[in-house]
């Protein structure tokens, strides 16, 4: 059972019980936690309670929920935290109830179960756009990667990944800009050729008025660098240069392309294509003047191939700087690699040498300065499940209570130590009842020794929230071997830091707790 108990306010001392499910506190009397407090929205936030753990949610408030000092809108709480609202601060306190819970527990262990699968299955889907887009993401596209991760390991699989993004990046990025280049370069080329078919018509215009091919003089086109082979034919594909193949009819394949091109796309002038080996294929219509119509009109057509080194030098210097980009990228992934996976590695490993201490008894939880967020249910998890433990092995049950020490020796030696104490402090026995206080502790707590010597720390407190905080640093440290526990309270208008310490006896319970307390700064 869970309840939250004002620590801080005007309100200070109030105490909520939460019911199991939802809670909403707020100003507005349909919320479960009626909060009359200025400042805080009418629906303010709502905690969600569960069998072993409460979610904390802010309802858009309009001044915002901390937790522990942090604004967060949505956060796992846990027993001892402090939720932070204008003008009141409350404490998640855990009331224990060992025997029922486990009841509990065993009893809803087929609910759970399904409750389990039913989160690794995602559940509905939302119904907001980009919930649909992240759901889809993780329920719907992880899974292969998942089934996958079945049969490679998790390093194998992220050096895949981050070579394949590196490829991928290099492809989108550098190798547009170099066809783009090469483009660039190929339309200048054919521009070249263009210009060679119009010097043969403006050399050969009287033959070309007479419609006379074999008078076409193409002898400079023979030392032309860069030009491979040409071929000017008449429209039904009768070769009439280069001499050598006089009246042949063309079988290149690019002449006879070129002429089909031309049959269809009459109103063209020019054909440009790039053709196998890095060569370019420049055809182009020429064109007599008509002097009975006054307009000019195709005789023939010239296919030139072009092999021009530009075009090989560059194409070169592409690959090689594709390659370049590409290695570097590759480098650069695996440095990224190591990165990534000794980050990730680095808490894995922090929580298996922590687990392994704390099943030693070298240690009591796991803890990490390491910020990974998604791993703090693992080391909660573990926690509970280490707590659990010492609980099995220090069952009440098992103990025969003849076994069990009495408290009065430690008790004795812990009053012993207020002797010569510099600060207000307290002695409670292991049932937390009032030992003994000095004169310090009941000016700050409003307690005096006369009348409360004996009775439990709950019936002689005004403030319950102050009692509550007392009994949850009590059980925490009496739950972790005596280590000593840390809390905040407000006395008397200043902030104290309580201090306890428990003094645990050989059967393993706590015979009592000191209590100090020391003025923040």
């Amino acid at each position: 059972m869970y309840k939250l108990v004002v620590v801080g306010g005007k309100s200070r001392g109030q105490e909520f019980v939460l019911k199991t499910g939802d809670n909403t506190l707020g100003r507005d009397s349909s919320c479960d936690i009626h909060f009359q407090v200025e400042g805080v929205s009418k629906k303010h936030l709502t905690m969600t309670v569960t069998d072993d753990v409460v979610y904390l949610q802010d309802m858009g408030s309009a001044n915002g929920t901390f937790l522990n000092g942090k604004i967060i809108k949505r956060a796992t709480v846990k027993g001892g935290d402090k939720i932070g609202l204008p003008n009141a601060i409350l404490q998640l306190v855990h009331v224990q109830e060992k025997k029922v819970v486990i009841k509990k527990k065993v009893g809803n262990l087929r609910e759970r179960e399904e409750s389990i699968d039913d989160i690794l299955s995602g559940g509905a889907l939302p119904e907001s756009l980009v919930g649909k887009v992240f759901w889809l993401f993780k329920y719907k596209f992880m899974p292969a990667l998942h089934g996958i991760n079945q049969e490679y390991e998790w390093k194998v699989l992220l050096a895949i990944f981050t070579a394949a993004f590196a490829l991928i990046t290099i492809t989108l990025t550098i190798f547009p800009v170099l066809q783009d280049s090469k483009e660039v370069l190929v339309t200048e080329i054919a521009n070249r050729g263009a210009h060679y078919a119009e010097e043969i018509g403006r050399m050969n215009a009287a033959a070309l008025e007479q419609k006379n091919l074999e008078r076409i003089d193409t002898t400079f086109l023979d030392s032309e660098e860069g030009v491979v082979s040409y071929e000017l034919f008449d429209l039904d594909g009768r070769i009439v240069r280069p001499i050598s193949r006089l009246n042949e009819y063309t079988n290149d394949p690019f002449s006879v392309q070129t002429r089909e091109w031309f049959s269809v796309n009459k109103n063209s002038k020019v054909k440009k294509q790039l053709l196998e080996n890095s060569q370019i294929g420049i055809g182009k219509i020429i064109l007599a003047y008509n002097t009975r119509t006054g307009t000019p009109e195709p005789v023939g057509i010239i296919a030139i191939r072009f092999a021009p080194r530009t075009l090989a030098v560059e194409a070169t210097k592409s690959s090689k700087l594709y390659f370049e980009s590409l290695i570097t990228s590759f480098l650069v992934a695996i440095l990224y690699f190591g990165v990534v996976y000794y980050l990730t590695l680095k808490p894995i490993e922090e929580i298996r040498y922590q687990t392994e201490e704390a099943l030693r008894g070298k240690r009591r939880n796991i803890e990490s300065k390491l910020l990974f967020e998604e791993l703090n249910p693992v080391r909660n998890a573990i926690n509970t499940g280490l707590q659990r433990i010492r609980e099995l092995q220090r069952d009440e049950s098992a103990i025969d209570p003849n076994d069990i020490e009495s408290d009065d020796a430690y008790v004795t030696t812990l009053v012993e130590f207020m002797i010569g104490a510099q600060g207000p402090v307290i002695v409670l026995n292991s049932n937390k009842n009032l030992i003994k206080l000095n004169n310090q502790a009941e000016d700050i707590c409003g307690i005096r020794l006369s009348m409360a010597e004996g009775m439990n720390i709950l019936d002689i407190t005004k403030e319950r929230g102050f009692a509550a905080t007392l009994i949850e640093l009590c059980d925490n440290s009496a739950n972790n071997s005596g280590t000593s526990q840390q809390g905040h309270y407000e006395l008397q208008g200043k902030q104290y830091g309580i201090f306890v310490t428990s003094l645990m006896g050989k059967d393993g319970f706590a015979k009592g707790f000191y209590i100090t307390f020391v003025q923040d700064a």
